[in-house]
């Protein structure tokens, strides 16, 4: 270990998906960025689930595994706690950790629901520690190259913007009744997938302050999970006990930016077809742009400045984009979803080393959960509602 580089300790809470990615992007980021300012070592790891524990130590080379998350936020060899536990155990996890003056990551939407995001930003600002959100999305070079030509205004006035999340993860109605599709655990396809839709719009065109819109469960019941560490998408026994889904499968909104600009956003976890369909198309006066997960290192651009030669052409994302090179040289060899966690976490680290700011951060997490409040409300009055702050949760 290079002694000039900062040490960064990291505890991990939740060791399923996106606890397994972010720990294998610590492990990569020495491989990926040499002119890094720290080495990030994984310190401890917090499970309920003895095989992720085992798997944690000795797959990962996690020096602790544990089963009670407060050993993590507690252990003073910890600078940074990545929380990626269902979203009921969030807030509290979150508060402690700020507490014990931990730089904080917790996947998206922070909060289970709205009031407890808000709970959380309010908690970690007053604790002054770092935060940041996981709409890892943001990082695809193709992306930043999407925001970097709305912002040169080579699409001349933004006229309208179209977004999406359409996943097929919920669609088979055999899928276990798991905490995604409880309303006691949080929201459902506006938690789990619109925000990300939401964020990329806030953060490409602006704010969005009035939204309308509607839900829908699609799936009714599902198979009653049974053993340890059942999958969140694994499919239940076709004789097997069923309950009933208590949050929306599906929402769509139409909402407005300060500017009087529309934008239209939708999401379903049941949609039959498209697999990951993270997207977004973006209208001006002089061009237009759009990206899609399924396609996530193609930009479609058609600029009108072209003249007779003006259509979509397609822009392959290489190692002229900012870190697509630090994984493979060239242009139009792909990278992949975690390599956007590992961009992800490698600026956040960086940020932890230089004492400065994260984007996104939990106040990008608390505008993000205000239009989903806004727009649940609207589901509830038949009417546009605007977009305000949100009680926090207390408890």
């Amino acid at each position: 270990m290079n002694q000039s580089r900062h040490r960064l300790g990291v505890g991990v809470v939740g060791f399923g998906w996106m606890g397994h990615a972010h720990s294998r992007s610590m492990l990569r980021i020495p491989t990926l960025f040499p002119e890094r300012g720290f080495d990030p070592r994984l310190v401890i790891c917090a499970d309920t689930v003895a095989a992720r524990r085992d798997e944690a130590g000795s797959g990962f080379g996690f020096t602790t595994t544990t089963t009670d998350w407060r050993e993590v936020v507690s252990n003073p060899q910890v600078d940074l706690v990545v929380i990626a536990a269902p979203n009921g155990l969030h807030r509290e996890v979150a508060v402690a950790a700020a507490a014990h003056g931990k730089a904080v990551f917790c996947e998206k939407p922070v909060g289970g629901t709205p009031e407890e995001t808000e709970a959380i930003a309010a908690a970690v600002r007053t604790a002054g520690v770092l935060s940041a959100a996981g709409y890892n999305y943001r990082w695809a070079p193709m992306v930043q190259e999407a925001r970097r030509l709305i912002e040169e205004g080579a699409l001349g006035r933004v006229t309208s913007y179209r977004g999406r999340f359409l996943s097929m993860y919920g669609s088979d109605p055999a899928g276990v009744l798991s905490w995604r599709y409880l309303l006691d655990h949080g929201r459902g396809a506006s938690t789990d997938l619109l925000c990300h839709a939401v964020d990329m719009a806030q953060q490409l065109v602006g704010p969005i302050t009035q939204v309308v819109g509607t839900s829908s469960i699609v799936i009714a019941e599902r198979p009653i999970p049974s053993g340890e560490g059942a999958s969140h998408y694994g499919r239940g026994q076709t004789d097997a006990p069923r309950g009933a889904v208590t949050n929306e499968d599906y929402v769509g909104m139409l909402g407005v930016l300060s500017d009087g600009v529309p934008v239209i956003l939708e999401a379903c976890r049941t949609s039959v077809g498209p697999e990951s369909q993270m997207a977004f198309e973006v209208y001006g006066t002089e061009g237009a742009l759009s990206w899609n997960l399924e396609r996530m290192n193609e930009l479609q651009l058609y600029l009108r400045s072209d003249g007779r030669l003006a259509g979509y052409r397609t822009v392959f994302s290489g190692d002229r984009f900012p870190h697509h090179g630090s994984f493979v040289p060239g242009n139009a060899n792909g990278i992949g979803f975690e390599d956007l966690v590992t961009i992800e976490d490698f600026e956040l680290c960086r940020a932890i080393t230089e004492g400065r700011e994260f984007r996104p951060s939990f106040e990008d997490a608390t505008a993000a959960v205000r239009v989903q409040a806004a727009l649940m409300r609207s589901v509830d009055s038949h009417a546009w509602e605007t977009v305000v702050e949100v009680p926090a949760w207390k408890p």
